[in-house]
């Protein structure tokens, strides 16, 4: 009777004496629209943030796409590469290049990689030299190895290149190239910088990274031109820099065929033709390469020919050089330095306008491992 009054009273709540079943029902629906209304909240929040995850990482993208040198400081010095860039390969321009043109030639010892306290492939030799030591009794008398084996590296080269000739004869000859590769490989996955304790292979300089890929994204083919010797870097310069064997230039021994075990081999001989620095760059260049440069890069008055060669061809030339002045994070030297001196090529430098790198203003970060 009740219920009869309070339906025709129009009230349709329940009363207090509602059947529990039907209040029990009552709160679970309730529950469920609080469910549902809260999972529906929360995945809104993952969408949310997954959208902004993924903006953030498409800003990250597109910021590095339009970067292509993070670790190079905005300044005239990556402004200049930039701009040189752009020059060359826009299509239509007066100062277009065809790719097979766009050749860039490289320095390596303090260019590419560090050359401080003293060049990597003197170390490896000196490395050579005592792993070879128990073989060799006499060269505790004689020299330049008995000073070597003292730890005395400055008298043991005081007979400069002939010294060096002897060392490089008695530890890269007499065995196959692919012996050779095999010792270089093993030294240089576990040598150790003396001063920072890193594989030399760590040794390199982040910012050149990048300009060898900026330059290889834009057409450019990439060459190291170097004094050092070129089996001892072909092993590792397409991994460290991205420069395949066949694009490195540098000093070379004699090589011999021979049949050994019925297989043919080439064996390294004491003969060696040096690629040396100055005057022997441009040859080297025009000897294997064939096409003279557009853009060149070095460090020291060692490179010095090698640039006059780039900017003395006709059309749009650049040439740069990378100025150690950062002792904090690398070395300072220049002018009086008895490795990697860079004097000569200073004055020309600012006499010709050519691009003069700064480490310590320059260059946000300078080795590769450092972040």
């Amino acid at each position: 009777m009740q219920q009869e009054a309070n339906r025709e009273n129009g009230n349709t709540s329940l009363p207090p004496f509602a059947p529990l079943a039907r209040r029990s029902q009552c709160a679970k629906t309730a529950g469920q629209v609080l469910k549902t209304t809260t999972m529906k909240t929360i995945r809104a929040q993952n969408v949310f943030a997954a959208a902004l995850v993924g903006a953030l990482a498409f800003t990250t993208i597109m910021a590095r796409a339009a970067d292509p040198l993070p670790a190079w400081n905005d300044g005239p010095a990556k402004k200049s590469i930039v701009a040189f860039v752009e020059r060359v390969t826009k299509e239509g321009s007066p100062d277009f290049v065809p790719p097979a043109e766009r050749i860039a030639t490289f320095d390596n010892d303090g260019t590419l990689w560090a050359e401080q306290p003293i060049y990597f492939q003197l170390l490896f030799v000196i490395d050579r030299v005592k792993a070879l030591a128990p073989l060799h009794p006499e060269w505790k008398t004689k020299e330049p190895f008995a000073s070597l084996l003292k730890g005395d590296t400055k008298t043991a080269l005081t007979g400069g290149e002939k010294s060096l000739m002897e060392m490089m004869a008695a530890t890269h000859t007499g065995m196959t190239t692919e012996e050779f590769s095999k010792i270089v490989s093993d030294w240089i996955g576990t040598a150790k910088h003396p001063k920072t304790g890193r594989l030399y292979t760590e040794m390199v300089y982040q910012p050149m990274l990048e300009l060898l890929a900026y330059l290889r994204a834009n057409g450019f083919k990439t060459f190291i031109v170097s004094g050092g010797g070129i089996e001892f870097m072909r092993p590792w310069t397409e991994k460290v820099y991205g420069i395949p064997p066949e694009q490195v230039v540098g000093s070379s021994g004699k090589l011999k065929f021979e049949l050994r075990d019925g297989q043919p081999v080439l064996v390294k001989l004491s003969a060696v033709d040096f690629i040396d620095d100055k005057e022997g760059k441009p040859v080297g260049i025009q000897s294997h390469i064939g096409r003279r440069p557009i853009a060149a890069f070095g460090n020291s008055d060692g490179d010095l020919q090698m640039l006059q060669w780039t900017a003395a061809g006709s059309g749009p030339r650049f040439c740069l050089y990378v100025h150690h002045d950062d002792a904090v994070r690398e070395f300072a030297y220049d002018r009086k330095s008895s490795i990697g001196r860079l004097d000569k090529g200073l004055d020309e430098a600012a006499a010709k306008r050519w691009t003069v790198v700064s480490m310590k203003d320059d260059w946000k970060r300078i080795l590769a491992f450092e972040r």
